[in-house]
């Protein structure tokens, strides 16, 4: 990115501004190309406020719409939507991050006994794999916690196809470097590129496609020319989708995760919250170490969104420290913007069980946007995107862009 990224909804309203103007044609033509660190402008750059809510979805929307046709948005009113589908389908195929996780552990287990994919590993991770992109981009991601949308993609192909590396590692590696890690556009991007999440379709990375999209900055050699996709088994069915919850009586508190930091929403609808505070989860993404770059802008974020509450309730990754401020505070109910599936749900389940043991209800309220969007992810986003008309018009935007096919983004 061209600027620093700093942990404040401050931040991202700036950078959303300085965006709008380029969100329609500027953006449309020239959003594949990967300049290099500080040179991402053809993007948005929002990613990683966004990930965690610090602005929302409909905030984005709103304001490029608000200046562009939608026929001039379409690729980046795509772009928004894809993420609404990522955290849809992994929402209603929970066994998916399930398997993602076992893989991860399976592919440690390999790393511990077998040395020679511990060192092409550890060689891919630092940067050191000998393929000159590869190696820029693995650096880049360590040092900036960002990485172009493109080279993602082409990251995970290489690491897949060529490196021939367990794609779960691949992917926790993203998770742990990430400022935007998201356990379903992560997820599902490596399943997608890896050809598991549509079966049989897969993202190969070609040295011409990325020299011309690098601006000559890289002529990978060795690459797979003809890889095929990897097997797996089909994805399973859609499950529900999680009901709306009424908001509870008495003494209530609001709970935060980084899942969803701009609960103005809750309080709209009529929570009166006693107290504030949040609960971290980022170092449940992976077993390993999650990158401090990650920790501090997931707390940052957080701290953030307590000071424009003005909270001074606990800002923990123990949930044990939520119970005791739930208690101090008398409270009989915490409500906290519904988490979909990933690190934050999981921690919400374990506080959920600690505090029913002393009385204390957790109850999770799924946003409007989220419960109106999710049903639709039923199979792949092209299916998906024909309902963006009527998802743009719940939210007072009118008619959507036409749209096209669209490689996902991770």
């Amino acid at each position: 990115m061209s600027d620093p990224i700093s942990p404040t909804r401050r931040a991202a309203l700036e950078r959303l501004s300085r965006f709008v103007p380029h969100a329609g044609r500027d953006y449309a033509a020239r959003r594949n190309f990967d300049l290099g660190p500080g040179q991402h402008v053809h993007v948005s750059g929002l990613s990683p406020w966004l990930r965690h809510r610090t602005i929302t979805e409909q905030e984005v929307l709103h304001a490029v719409l608000a200046r562009h046709t939608p026929a001039a948005t379409e690729k980046f009113v795509q772009e928004v939507f894809w993420r609404t589908y990522w955290k849809g389908w992994l929402e209603r195929r929970p066994a998916t991050w399930a398997e993602y996780r076992a893989g991860v552990t399976r592919a440690l287990n390999r790393i511990d006994t077998e040395d020679g994919l511990r060192t092409c590993w550890a060689a891919a991770c630092r940067g050191e794999t000998g393929i000159d992109a590869m190696d820029a981009w693995a650096r880049e991601l360590v040092d900036t916690g960002y990485l172009h949308n493109h080279a993602r993609m082409w990251f995970a192909s290489i690491w897949i196809f060529t490196l021939r590396l367990p794609w779960e590692l691949g992917a926790d590696f993203f998770l742990r470097h990430l400022l935007d890690g998201d356990p379903a556009a992560n997820t599902l991007g490596w399943r997608w590129v890896a050809g598991l999440h549509t079966p049989g379709k897969h993202y190969v990375a070609r040295p011409d496609n990325i020299a011309k999209y690098t601006e000559g900055r890289f002529h990978p050699q060795g690459l797979a020319p003809a890889p095929a996709p990897l097997d797996g088994p089909a994805p399973p069915p859609p499950g529900p989708v999680p009901a709306a919850a009424a908001l509870p009586d008495g003494r209530v508190g609001l709970l935060l995760t980084e899942d969803d930091l701009s609960p103005g929403w809750l309080i709209e609808e009529g929570l009166q919250p006693a107290a504030c505070a949040a609960l971290l989860s980022h170092g449940g993404r992976s077993p390993l170490a999650v990158s401090t770059q990650v920790a501090r802008f997931t707390r940052g974020l957080a701290g953030d969104a307590l000071d424009r509450l003005g909270a001074t309730g606990p800002l923990s990754e123990n949930p044990q420290d939520i119970v005791d401020w739930a208690a101090a505070e008398g409270l009989n109910a915490v409500a906290t913007p519904y988490a979909p599936v990933g690190p934050a749900a999981e921690a919400l389940d374990r506080l959920a069980d600690a505090l029913n043991g002393h009385g204390i209800a957790l109850t999770r309220h799924p946003r409007p946007y989220d419960l109106r969007a999710w049903p639709h992810a039923t199979h792949g986003f092209f299916r998906f995107k024909s309902r963006i008309p009527d998802l743009l018009s719940a939210m007072g935007l009118g008619d959507s862009p036409a749209t096209e096919a669209r490689l996902p983004g991770l």
